[in-house]
C-alpha cells in the first residue's frame, strides 16, 4: 500500500479498491483486515480516519469502497 503523508478518505478508498482488484483482500472481509498493510505508526491514523467517517472496523470492506460500476452489463 502506498504511504500517504496525510490520509484522506477518497485516497484511502482508492487504495483499498486497488487491493480488492488485485485480490489481496476480499469485499466481504472485515475492514480491520486492512491493518496488515500498514505499519504500527500508520494504523492509528487510519483508524482515526475511519472513525471520522463513521466506518466500523468490524464493518465489511464493501461498505468502505462502495458499489462497483460495471460498464459492460
Amino acid at each position: 500500500m502506498a504511504v500517504l503523508e496525510r490520509y484522506c478518505i477518497s485516497d484511502f478508498q482508492d487504495e483499498v479498491r486497488a487491493l480488492v482488484a488485485r485480490g489481496s483482500v476480499g469485499r466481504q472481509q472485515r475492514i480491520y483486515e486492512l491493518k496488515r498493510f500498514f505499519d504500527d505508526r500508520q494504523w492509528p491514523e487510519v483508524e482515526h480516519l475511519l472513525n471520522e467517517y463513521d466506518y466500523l472496523l468490524r464493518g465489511r470492506i464493501i461498505d468502505l469502497v462502495g458499489a462497483e460500476c460495471w460498464t459492460n452489463d
